[in-house]
C-alpha cells in the first residue's frame, strides 16, 4: 500500500479527521502530514488535528482526541445515552485526580476529578451527535452520579433521566446496584429502584 493510500485510509477510518499523533504512530513524519493536509485543503480543527473541508467539526471528538483521558459524564453523558432530550449546556467530563486539565478548562466546560478506581468505573464508548465514537460513562454510572449529585441538577432533567433509565430496554439493575455500592450511594439508589423498577 502506498503512503498516500495509507494516510487516506487513516482519515477514512477517523471519519474525515487526520490526527497527527496517530499518523506519526503509523510511521509518517510531521512534515509529510502537514504537506498532505495543505495539499488536500484540510482545515486545522485543533493542535495536531486536521479535518476535511466537507466535515463538520465534532467538538466532543476533537476534545477527546486532544486529551485522551477525558470521559464524558454528567449532562453530556446523559444526552449521549438518550436519557434526556435536552442538549447539554456545557460539556461535562471527568479526568483522573492529579491530571492537569488547565489547558482545557475554558468557557462552557465542566471538569470533574475522580480517584483512579472510581474514574475507570463504567467507561464505555458511544457515538457523539456527529457519529464519532467517544468515551463516556455507561448509563448505570451516569444514574449513580446523577443521584449522588442530585442537588446540582435541574429537577426536570433529574426526573426525566431517572424515568428514561428505568424504562430503558438495556438497563442493568444489578450493575447499577454494584456501582452504587462502590460510589457510596447504595441506599439512595435503592429508593429509586424500589419505586420505579
Amino acid at each position: 500500500m502506498k503512503e498516500i493510500d495509507l494516510l487516506d485510509k487513516i482519515i477514512e477510518d477517523e471519519n474525515g479527521y487526520l490526527i497527527t499523533a496517530e499518523a506519526v504512530e503509523a510511521g509518517f513524519t510531521k512534515p509529510y502530514i502537514l504537506k498532505y493536509a495543505r495539499e488536500h485543503k484540510m482545515e486545522k480543527a485543533a493542535h495536531g488535528i486536521y479535518i476535511l473541508e466537507d466535515v463538520w467539526p465534532d467538538e466532543l471528538f476533537i476534545l477527546q482526541k486532544r486529551s485522551r483521558l477525558i470521559v464524558y459524564s454528567g449532562e453530556t453523558a446523559l444526552y449521549l445515552h438518550g436519557l434526556t432530550d435536552r442538549e447539554y449546556s456545557k460539556i461535562c467530563f471527568t479526568v483522573p485526580t492529579g491530571y492537569n486539565a488547565s489547558h482545557i478548562k475554558v468557557q462552557s466546560k465542566e471538569v470533574h476529578y475522580a480517584r483512579e478506581h472510581i474514574y475507570e468505573l463504567g467507561i464505555c464508548e458511544r457515538p457523539s451527535s456527529s457519529g464519532n465514537m467517544v468515551h463516556v460513562y455507561d448509563m448505570e454510572r451516569c444514574i449513580c452520579d446523577l443521584i449522588k449529585d442530585r442537588k446540582k441538577y435541574d429537577v426536570q432533567l433529574f426526573q426525566t433521566a431517572i424515568k428514561e433509565y428505568m424504562s430503558h430496554m438495556e438497563k442493568n439493575l444489578s450493575r447499577l446496584i454494584e456501582y452504587a455500592q462502590k460510589l457510596g450511594v447504595r441506599d439512595e439508589v435503592m429508593k429509586y429502584v424500589e419505586v420505579l423498577a
